[in-house]
């Protein structure tokens, strides 16, 4: 299969396996061996009492992910796709990153622990170090802020402005699989990691990105994000039509490239809409 190449090409590589139709980090684990899938094969073999068997992906882990006081964190961004043909794409410039309770560490008998490798708020909200009232969350402004404050604006910029071609290929490669309808848009939850050398990887997306809210700030994130979708959908007829900035939302891609300048964790105006670029 495609996957034991790719296996036997990284050898002692760390791979991590997602069931595709679960959410809230349920059934993901992490392993090194094929030894140690050999379970879970035996579990998820085809029964006559279950003729649809449970898919999984197999992705490479990333093995240095780049840590906050020692933790792992990935970023929530929120992406409402208008249009798939001609694709359009707003990403909006709020968001949120998770982090896990438990210092990371590379040790392969840390593999099972999922308090430290998976930042799902389920998951970690359940472990013995989890404070609720301090969170688990930080905003992308100010993770944003304080990677300026430690490493330059230069760094900084090029990395969101990675994350935000990132989130555009990532569209382009499924546009044409996309049956588009006019009359509907999708508001993605993509979820991405950075490593120690600030090269961003995707991780998944969400079609249906969880909206609850674990304190206040995270209700305002997901307030504003809903609030400022609906602005840019413009039921009532209030845009012009060539807006590029709805409060929170950025147009990046209106079939090319609108800008290559992320905004993501930037304040966005208070105002209705924009300027253009």
């Amino acid at each position: 299969s495609l996957f034991l190449e790719e296996f036997k090409k990284s050898s002692g590589a760390t791979w991590i396996m997602k069931p595709i139709g679960k959410a809230q980090g349920k059934g993901i684990f992490l392993f090194n061996k094929l030894s140690q899938i050999s379970d879970w094969k035996k579990d998820h073999k085809w029964k006559p009492d279950a003729p649809q068997a449970e898919t999984y992906v197999a992705q490479r882990y990333v093995q240095a992910p780049f840590t906050v006081g020692g933790k792992k964190f990935d970023l929530r961004l929120y992406v409402l796709v208008a249009s798939y043909s001609p694709l359009v794409v707003w990403i909006h410039r709020n968001g949120f990153c998770r982090f896990s309770n438990t210092r990371y560490s590379e040790n392969t008998s840390d593999l099972s622990n999922s308090y430290m490798h998976l930042t799902n708020y389920s998951i970690q909200k359940t472990s013995d170090n989890y404070d609720a009232e301090q969170g688990i969350k930080w905003s992308v402004h100010d993770l944003r802020v304080f990677l300026l404050q430690n490493h330059g604006e230069a760094k900084v910029s090029k990395l969101f402005d990675d994350i935000q071609e990132l989130i555009v290929r990532s569209l382009l490669a499924v546009q044409q699989t996309i049956i588009q309808d006019r009359h509907s848009f999708e508001l993605y939850g993509f979820d991405v990691l950075f490593d120690q050398e600030f090269q961003p990887w995707l991780i998944e997306v969400n079609a249906s990105p969880s909206l609850t809210k674990s304190n206040e700030e995270d209700h305002q994130t997901k307030f504003d994000v809903l609030s400022d979708m609906i602005d840019v959908i413009d039921v009532e007829g209030c845009l012009r039509g060539d807006e590029t900035v709805v409060r929170g939302m950025d147009l990046v891609y209106n079939g090319a490239p609108v800008t290559t300048k992320s905004m993501i964790g930037c304040h966005y105006p208070s105002s209705f809409v924009g300027q253009r670029y």
